[in-house]
């Protein structure tokens, strides 16, 4: 069974300030516009298997931020190469890391870049036995699942992964495109912790 790990760097970020009630704005960069069917794959997947912990999110482009917006939590995520499930071949290939997150003065920054060509080329194989109409959102959950697991290490603060689940540090094919993949119960409460003490200081300063 193929595996690949997803490469991260790792390190302490320090809280935001936010809440439940505030989305988190995912600004967006992509090295090529996504068909339709995988962004709508991919923000549904996301919304899935964060939204359950507390997590709710706000997309926006980052070539249209003016740089006065305010958030109480962003990240900026760049997708790199080609994110779509066009024009695949059966053959396998060395994508290289998944997904990464950048790290300055052994702190996470909240910039993620996600390797869009590798996913494809790590997966192409099993996405040419799906049906040509299902494979752009199978792709899409697949992108949703890599950046999922870096904005774990983001959120939770936090350099461990799990034995299984979206935390755990290599993925196969199989569970790129598993029905289902959600957080194990541990990283799960990392994540809702996080929520909590956002809500604490936003709380707080709101008083």
């Amino acid at each position: 069974m193929k595996t690949l790990a997803v490469c991260l760097a790792l390190g302490v970020l320090p809280a935001f300030g936010g809440s439940r009630d505030v989305p988190v704005r995912l600004y967006t960069s992509f090295q090529q516009t996504p068909p339709d069917a995988v962004l709508d794959s991919m923000q549904e997947e996301l919304a899935n298997i964060l939204g359950p912990l507390g997590v709710v999110f706000e997309w926006r482009s980052l070539a249209l931020a003016t740089g006065n917006e305010v958030s109480a939590e962003l990240v900026v995520i760049h997708f790199k190469g080609r994110c779509d499930a066009l024009n695949l071949e059966p053959v396998d290939g060395i994508p290289g890391p998944l997904g990464w997150t950048h790290m300055s003065d052994g702190e996470i920054l909240p910039f993620t870049d996600v390797n869009c060509d590798g996913i494809r080329l790590f997966m192409q194989r099993e996405l040419l036995a799906l049906p040509a109409t299902e494979r752009q959102a199978a792709y899409g959950r697949a992108l949703a699942r890599v950046l999922a697991h870096e904005l774990y290490h983001i959120f939770a603060r936090t350099t461990r992964h799990a034995s299984w689940g979206i935390a755990k540090p290599a993925y196969s094919a199989r569970d790129l495109l598993a029905p289902k993949l959600q957080f194990e119960r541990k990283e799960g409460a990392l994540l809702r912790a996080h929520q909590l003490h956002l809500d604490e200081v936003n709380g707080a300063d709101g008083q």
